[in-house]
């Protein structure tokens, strides 16, 4: 598991979020009027149409991650963020912190909904995980690569997040809570999952908080490394599930010793990363005067990060109790 929106968010600020706005006829010919009248502007030496466009829009400022990006729309207000030679900007809400969070309370509810019924079915369905693998990995990254936010594919992403953590989180339960004590777990804080949901609770929080305090900050080179670490890790787990159910391993490479229990670690301390540039991304959306929808992308990704930071932490204690 990693996350497909790594970077997705920085390059549609720098495009001007191009493909997301969907000006209406008017607009449109407004953008070409205004269009002429710059250049006929230009033929009589005064300033570009364009240029003084987008001075008007707002100018740029020099957000966190060292790029300059438009300043933000306010709620109710205009995105203004204009392409350079683009139509006039669309007459779209800008994106705000409250839509990212509404957004992501939905997906997340979405989550649970799918995972309730994959927690029952996981007993008779052993197949039920590795179809949730598989409708995760497709639908990610469908979304990673397309222009427009397309929220069925959002919410059916969310939905396979669910299965697998319904499915996966239930395995878990059944060896390391029930199989491995005789009897099911005497204080729910005994429970291997709900162990990995305190800990991802834990790790978000306290990322949160470096992120806020300007402990971690996130620029250009930190996100060229986690993203490649991210991409590297990303094929050797690919490669890990495959070697687990050739030689029907439990954790694959390295099992539950040291090396394996370090590669653990690793896998958590890079999502946690991720959770970062995941922050960044919002605060930059927010910055940049994305349009609203865009919220969905935004809450998509921190789900995504979430639940792979989730599982990362059930392997890590799954290989731990093992020990």
């Amino acid at each position: 598991m990693s996350n497909p929106f790594l970077e997705r968010v920085e390059k549609d600020a720098r495009s001007g979020y191009a493909g997301f706005h969907e000006p209406s006829a008017q607009e449109r010919a407004a953008g070409q009027q205004t269009q002429q009248q710059g250049y006929s502007q230009q033929s009589y030496g005064q300033q570009g149409g364009y240029q003084q466009g987008y001075d008007q829009s707002g100018g740029v400022q020099q957000a966190s991650h060292g790029h300059q990006l438009g300043q933000p729309g306010g709620p109710g207000q205009p995105t203004g963020y204009r392409q350079y030679g683009g139509p006039a900007p669309t007459q779209e809400r800008a994106v705000t912190l409250d839509d990212v969070l509404m957004k992501t309370a939905g997906l997340f509810a979405v989550v649970l909904a799918a995972a309730a019924p994959a927690w029952y079915l996981a007993p008779t369905m052993p197949f039920l995980g590795l179809l949730g693998i598989a409708a995760t990995l497709g639908l990610g990254i469908a979304l990673a690569f397309m222009k427009t936010v397309n929220v069925p594919l959002i919410v059916a992403l969310a939905a396979a997040e669910g299965v697998l953590v319904g499915a996966i989180s239930r395995s878990y339960y059944d060896v390391f809570d029930v199989a491995a004590t005789g009897a099911e777990p005497t204080s729910v804080f005994d429970s291997i999952v709900v162990q990995a949901v305190l800990a991802t609770v834990c790790v978000f929080g306290a990322m949160l908080v470096l992120y806020k305090s300007g402990i971690v900050k996130v620029g250009q080179k930190f996100r060229a490394v986690v993203g490649m670490m991210t991409l590297g890790y990303f094929v050797f787990a690919l490669i890990n599930l495959g070697y687990a159910l050739i030689t029907d391993t439990a954790f694959g490479i390295g099992g539950s010793g040291m090396l394996g229990i370090g590669i653990s670690l690793f896998a958590v301390g890079l999502a946690s990363l991720n959770l970062a540039i995941d922050f960044d991304n919002i605060n930059i959306a927010i910055q940049t005067g994305a349009p609203e929808k865009y919220s969905w992308m935004l809450s998509i990704g921190l789900i995504v990060t979430l639940v792979w930071l989730y599982l990362e932490l059930l392997r890590l204690l799954g290989r731990l109790r093992s020990e």
